[in-house]
């Protein structure tokens, strides 16, 4: 009797050995078929380009949204399969929740190219701030790209500094440091104040320490602020 649950424990082991290695095969045979090859869970390495090259690939892709010659690229059955299991984004976006400011269409991007965080404002908080930190730091994104846009309902709430219900006043409160200095410029007060809440959160990430600061000082990380324009298409680089 002890003899055979013997024998039988190392059939057991010889056979899941055996199932494995056939669940492998087909594994690779069916990324074959599909013409790649799965990208191992939890492989988070860094996209591959350097902060100026991931700036660059955004910016030409705005410059197809605005001409409205897009390629919609990374949006195939393919891609969804290749990004199954891991992800690696080039650029980071912090942008407003309007509904009108959609990164993947403004910079004409697919699944998995941009890590997207949105709120009111394009405000930091702790849970915004450790979004962009984990992206920056676990994923090795090397840009992260500040997208303020015109006529921003949030920065127009903050200039008119009325009473504001619920939570909407934490928003505000956020934004206010910014525009002291837009008060005090010629030209459009409110687009003062959209461009000079980007600077702001800017300046908030560059000396957020310890990751994004380190980061920045080894090269590995780029910071930069940008402008939507609701009636072109087009973003503008203005920090």
């Amino acid at each position: 009797m002890m003899d055979n649950r013997k024998h039988l424990r190392r059939l057991s082991r010889r056979e899941m050995l055996a199932a494995a290695g056939v669940g492998a095969l087909a594994a690779t045979v069916g990324a074959k078929l599909f013409g790649h090859q799965r990208v191992a869970a939890n492989d988070d390495s860094p996209a591959g380009i350097s902060p100026d090259e991931a700036l660059q690939k955004l910016m030409e892709g705005n410059k197809r949204y605005v001409e409205q010659k897009r390629t919609y690229p990374a949006q195939s059955l393919q891609r969804l399969t290749e990004i199954a299991y891991s992800q690696h984004p080039f650029a980071v976006i912090l942008g407003c929740a309007d509904s009108r400011v959609c990164a993947e269409h403004i910079f004409d991007r697919g699944l998995g190219d941009l890590f997207v965080v949105r709120v009111a404002g394009h405000i930091l908080d702790s849970a915004v701030l450790g979004s962009i930190e984990y992206a920056a730091e676990h994923l090795g994104v090397p840009l992260i790209l500040v997208l303020g846009h015109e006529r921003c309902g949030a920065v127009k709430a903050a200039l008119e500094g009325k009473p504001v219900p619920g939570q909407i006043g934490n928003l505000v409160a956020a934004i206010n440091p910014a525009l002291t200095k837009a008060k005090g410029q010629a030209g459009d007060l409110l687009d003062n104040a959209v461009r000079a809440n980007v600077k702001l959160v800017v300046d908030q990430l560059k000396s957020s320490q310890p990751i994004l600061a380190e980061l920045l000082k080894e090269g590995r990380l780029k910071i930069v602020g940008a402008r939507y324009d609701l009636d072109s298409g087009k973003v503008e680089t203005i920090a």
